[in-house]
């Protein structure tokens, strides 16, 4: 994985712009091995939730992140009717847990849930390490970022039919004082929570999307990996989104 900060320069005498017609764009790109697509289900309405959101928010300071380790915190929103309404919970993610259900990967629908590269891990309850890194070529996945647009290309190994681009955008150091529910009474610390999941099925093997990236001054990431129609993780990348 690697990411880059371009800085495209304008000749400002020969166009009459002024310095500050200067733009950025951030390369992200993989080629090789995918990196590992951690997907944890999550609520803050769930007792047992807050054991693994610690687990994934471990992974921030890990040396793998971004290079071998993508993780991604989905939370649901079906806890909500116990009496705290989760407020990063999106109601796709619920559906997008169900649709793992409904093709296969899921025994069934829980919080805390796991998956890693599409499919259902239950290591974590018994206190086993992540699965290692598969050794497979996954073609070639470069995205720039450029504001709030976003292009994806990728090159595969073979020919499929039509692949599907998905783009996560992550929020972190959050935090939610709990005043109802299984956790009341509790501060609950976050990270890599998706605050936006988009994705785009395409026979060209390019994409583009307009991202809602905050400008206040936080830590963001973004998750970007392609897909068959399955759900199997072809070639996945991601990293911090760099300040202009």
């Amino acid at each position: 994985m690697k990411t880059l900060l371009i800085f495209s320069l304008i000749a400002s005498v020969g166009l009459g712009l002024s310095p500050e017609a200067t733009s950025a764009q951030q390369i992200f790109h993989q080629e090789g091995s995918p990196p590992r697509l951690i997907e944890l289900y999550t609520s803050e309405g769930c007792s047992s939730c807050p054991p693994a959101d610690q687990y994934l928010a471990n992974l921030v300071s890990s040396p793998d992140l971004w290079h071998s380790v993508i993780p991604l915190a989905f939370h649901v929103d079906y806890w909500d009717y116990i009496g705290w309404e989760d407020r990063f919970a999106q109601p796709a993610f619920k559906q997008r847990q169900y649709d793992y259900r409904r093709l296969g990967r899921l025994r069934s629908v829980y919080t805390p849930g796991w998956l890693v590269d599409g499919k259902e891990w239950r290591g974590f309850f018994r206190n086993q390490p992540l699965p290692e890194q598969k050794k497979a070529a996954g073609g070639t996945l470069t995205a720039s970022l450029q504001t709030n647009q976003l292009r994806v290309q990728y090159q595969p190994v073979a020919t499929h039919q039509a692949l599907v681009a998905h783009v996560a955008l992550m929020g972190f150091d959050l935090h939610s004082d709990i005043t109802a529910g299984e956790n009341q009474g509790r501060r609950l610390q976050h990270q890599f929570v998706v605050l936006d999941k988009q994705q785009k099925t395409q026979v060209n093997y390019e994409w583009r999307f307009t991202l809602p990236i905050p400008q206040d001054g936080a830590r963001y990431a973004l998750a970007i990996w392609v897909t068959r129609p399955d759900q199997f993780p072809l070639q996945v990348t991601g990293d911090w989104i760099l300040s202009p």
